[in-house]
């Protein structure tokens, strides 16, 4: 709705696409318990914010000709927003002229409906700074005569990286929601797979790293279901009834990772989306193939270094040479400053002092994280880990 509002009244006018949407919505909540649904709400949704946005354009400019432009043009068919439209309102959000932050956030609060708290929580920035830096990148597009056209191609292939890294967070932020009562929020994960098709499915913007993000995203969202258990507890991956795991999302990933071979260069995509076929192939945890899993790690941390992908491997270590050796490799990086207020550091350190028979310690390290943790159901499982312990 916002993209097709964004096209019909010129993206300078972005926040007020925004907000004519959010009225609309607020009008449906209000009118249709008692009225019923319209026959077409799609298009009563789209009637009412286009309505609401010439509304507000009268009374602030009433003699403005672009205004009487859109009056003329406006008929009882509302603009509709299409996949195109969408694909297009994403790549503006990525473009050049704003800075790596401020794409991010904008095509976070834009394109993915997050709020300004989710969108500082995952950006680890306070919530007046986010605020601050989409008011810049929108007044950044409103300068530059920003449009909803296709760029040209040099432009295209730093916008579709950025794309690929703005679609995963906004998935990672489903799969483990940094905030609430719940820790998966499906509709967000389903909402990262349906921009990422639509990178995939454009000729403009398909790539082989475009159906590897795809592939990551389906094996992945494969175990959605039995990410929580009963009473909303948080289920590691070793716990999961694989059962239960979605066998069709499944083969969707393995074609989608096929294809992704077709391409001459091997991204950080590809490796984690053949970490996550790992996990998916085994019908077991303990069929897991963790020496393959730690050999792909070892490459991803050549394309993609980061404290992130180390703590991950030394998961990977442990499974493969024990918990001695992996908990050095987490020593390694404990003080590193993107890593301070990350709980699973302090969580999976408590595990491998656990195997190495350091209670005490590892009580420590869970209390720590306790004092990290975000959501409910996280700290649920720490506190049944402190108390299995015996803290």
């Amino acid at each position: 709705m916002v993209a097709g509002l964004a096209r019909w009244l010129g993206v300078e006018r972005l926040d007020l696409a925004e907000e004519a949407v959010q009225d609309a919505l607020l009008r449906a909540l209000e009118t249709w318990p008692h009225r019923g649904v319209p026959p077409e709400p799609e298009a009563w949704l789209m009637r009412v914010a286009r309505n609401r946005a010439l509304d507000i354009l009268r009374r602030g400019t009433l003699h403005d000709r672009a205004v009487e432009a859109l009056r003329a043009e406006a008929s009882d068919t509302a603009p509709a927003g299409t996949g195109e439209d969408e694909l297009r309102l994403l790549l503006l959000c990525l473009h050049p002229a704003l800075t790596p932050r401020a794409r991010v956030a904008l095509a976070l609060k834009t394109v993915g409906g997050f709020g300004i708290s989710e969108i500082a929580r995952a950006l680890l920035a306070r919530s007046d700074a986010i605020a601050q830096l989409l008011v810049r990148a929108k007044r950044t597009i409103r300068a530059a005569g920003l449009s909803l056209d296709l760029p040209a191609r040099d432009d295209l292939e730093s916008r579709v990286e950025s794309a690929f890294d703005t679609i995963y967070l906004l998935f990672n932020e489903g799969y483990s929601a940094t905030e609430g009562a719940e820790v998966v929020r499906e509709d967000v994960c389903a909402a990262a797979i349906r921009f990422g098709e639509l990178l995939a499915a454009d000729p403009a913007t398909a790539r082989p790293e475009a159906d590897a993000l795809l592939a990551l995203m389906y094996f992945q969202a494969s175990r959605l279901a039995t990410r929580t258990g009963s009473e909303g507890r948080v289920q590691p991956l070793d716990e999961q009834d694989r059962a239960q795991w979605d066998r069709t999302l499944i083969a969707a990933g393995f074609r989608r990772l096929e294809r992704s071979a077709a391409g001459e260069r091997l991204t950080a995509w590809h490796v984690e989306a053949a970490i996550a076929s790992c996990h998916a192939a085994a019908p077991r945890d303990q069929d897991t193939d963790w020496s393959r899993i730690l050999a792909l790690y070892d490459q991803l941390l050549e394309l993609k270094p980061s404290p992130i992908v180390q703590l991950n491997r030394a998961v990977a270590i442990r499974r493969v040479h024990g918990p001695a050796q992996a908990l050095r490799e987490l020593d390694a990086i404990a003080g590193h400053p993107a890593l301070a207020g990350y709980s699973l550091l302090p969580a999976t350190r408590a595990q491998f002092l656990a195997d190495l028979g350091r209670g005490v310690e590892a009580i420590q390290a869970l209390h720590r994280a306790l004092a990290l943790a975000r959501t409910e159901p996280e700290r649920r499982l720490l506190e049944e880990r402190i108390r299995g312990l015996g803290g």
